[in-house]
């Protein structure tokens, strides 16, 4: 079956993005060096970003979270597109089905990423840009998204899939208090 051009009936072209060669890909990679070490700059909750070793062209840009501790994000540099993701929470104990459903439904409202099962069913949330469409804007929307995705829905999809996920975000937030405020939860500190 051919695809046609509804206009005028014509083949279409481009149904594939396009191939870069080994000197664009090479332009493509600096590129994303500097435009990371800029977006780090700008970002204090960006922990790190490293690559990864061998011929691969990966990153990895680590960041800290109020929600969750830290989200490393995981780009990956192609032929043709630049794959992003980030581990989002292991598979569920519990309410599969209905964890899911709820990442099925978030997809819908997601604009440059998507939930996904990964390895050992673990849940990932990952996008992918072609690299005729990439900019440092680009790259900056996709980490915000991952991360910002994450962090709004880290503590939500745990209580769906793990039993035990209510009582560790009330705990984690008591002890985030007591750290803030310098004083045990319940009154002032003892004195001498």
């Amino acid at each position: 079956m051919r695809l046609l051009r509804h206009a005028n009936w014509l083949p279409a072209r481009n149904l594939v993005s396009d191939l870069f060669d080994d000197a664009a890909i090479a332009r493509v990679e600096r590129q994303i060096d500097e435009w990371l070490g800029r977006i780090r700059s700008n970002y204090p909750n960006i922990e790190s970003v490293d690559r990864a070793e061998g011929d691969e062209f990966r990153w990895f840009v680590r960041m800290r979270g109020e929600e969750k501790e830290f989200t490393t994000i995981w780009l990956t540099l192609g032929q043709r597109t630049l794959r992003y993701e980030t581990y989002v929470m292991p598979a569920p104990e519990q309410n599969a089905e209905l964890l899911y459903e709820t990442l099925l439904r978030r997809n819908e409202k997601l604009v440059g990423a998507h939930f996904s099962i990964g390895i050992e069913d673990a849940v990932f949330l990952r996008g992918e840009l072609v690299l005729s469409a990439l900019s440092e804007t680009e790259l900056d929307r996709a980490i915000g998204t991952l991360y910002s995705v994450t962090e709004q829905l880290f503590w939500s999809l745990l209580e769906i899939g793990f039993a035990k996920a209510k009582a560790m975000r009330t705990q984690r937030s008591s002890t985030r208090t007591t750290e803030r405020s310098g004083k045990p939860l319940g009154g002032s500190s003892a004195s001498n």
